[in-house]
């Protein structure tokens, strides 16, 4: 009996669509992993030569990174920073895409459709079981993922690309703690832009962990998700203030930081309401100048943007890489670097 795509897919180790799309020369699959497809299929009788094309490598790799659309300055800037790497990378084919920002599965439709055409994927992703399910689909497909800026587990990626997120939370809390100082009871609270995220709820549990260790006087009054929207945070953020007129502390978890910013200083509390945020940009540059923000928890979109394009070319060529990961920066208005 003729061998089939599944016995050569059995052999080989890999998926049958993987099989279909290297015997049909289409696009998405590593050159390591044609060589073996069809060194199995001639193995197995299935091909009695391989075609002319088979060592044929292809021009580029192609990378598609999807992320989230919306007022998130630091998402655009991770969006541009893709761009232009990827664009001075002449053996790179990167293309970014923007959609819906939390609608799971929009993101899943998303990555199912670019199943045989690419080879690479990065995104920022919710933590869903579609979105899971639909990551998984791509590793099935020999197709290599990365996460950024939020991880989420239980799924066959690369690797994740970002700050440790449980640890920004704690060094929220650790600097919001020391400005408020021990002994009084005061209360503060937390805005988030979604829950879904798997590194914004890790923010939350640091903040809150380090309050219940080191802050037991500081008392968490209220958390509420803004979509990384400014006018959705501005509006939050001024009905919360008009019900806590004694507020003595805010962590903003994502982005809108301009939207608390707004409601602070129409009330006159931009120097008596502690006020601490993620990402330096240049909104965030100028709250700090003013004095609205005490402090910002940055991570570098460049070395992000840098990191992911290195893990996923070195992936779909299957040759090792030692990445060199983002790191913490708390940043004050004292040491502002250059945005």
């Amino acid at each position: 009996m003729r061998s089939t795509l599944m016995d050569i897919a059995r052999e080989a180790g890999v998926s049958a669509a993987t099989v279909d799309r290297v015997l049909n020369n289409r696009p998405g699959v590593r050159d390591r992993t044609r060589e073996i497809v069809f060194n199995t299929a001639k193995k197995l009788g299935y091909l009695a030569t391989a075609p002319s094309w088979a060592g044929q490598s292809s021009a580029k790799i192609r990378l598609d990174f999807v992320l989230p659309v919306g007022t998130n300055t630091f998402i655009r800037m991770l969006h541009d920073q893709l761009s232009a790497q990827g664009a001075a990378r002449p053996e790179l084919d990167v293309r970014v895409s923007s959609i819906e920002g939390f609608n799971p599965d929009t993101l899943a439709r998303t990555l199912h459709n670019l199943h045989g055409k690419t080879d690479g994927v990065g995104l920022i992703a919710l933590d869903h079981p579609t979105v899971r399910e639909a990551i998984r689909a791509l590793s099935a497909n020999d197709i290599k993922v990365v996460t950024l800026a939020t991880d989420i587990l239980h799924v066959p990626r690369v690797a994740y690309v970002g700050i440790d997120n449980r640890q920004a939370g704690r060094l929220a809390g650790y600097v919001l703690g020391r400005l408020l100082g021990a002994g009084q009871p005061r209360k503060v609270a937390m805005f988030a832009g979604s829950l879904s995220y798997r590194g914004h709820q890790e923010r939350e549990m640091g903040f809150r962990h380090v309050l219940a260790e080191e802050f037991p006087n500081l008392e968490i009054v209220e958390l509420r998700e803004m979509r990384d929207d400014r006018e959705r945070a501005y509006a939050e953020a001024a009905a919360l203030l008009d019900r806590h007129d004694d507020l003595a502390g805010i962590y903003n978890i994502g982005a809108g930081n301009q939207g608390v910013a707004r409601a602070l200083k129409e009330r006159n509390l931009e120097r008596s309401v502690v006020f601490l945020g993620h990402e330096l940009t240049e909104g965030t540059k100028q709250l700090l100048l003013d004095g609205t923000m005490d402090a910002v928890i940055d991570q570098n979109p460049r070395v992000e943007a840098r990191e992911a394009l290195n893990l996923l070319e070195h992936a779909v060529r299957d040759l090792p890489y030692e990445g060199h990961p983002p790191r913490l920066h708390l940043i004050l208005k004292e040491n502002i670097p250059e945005v």
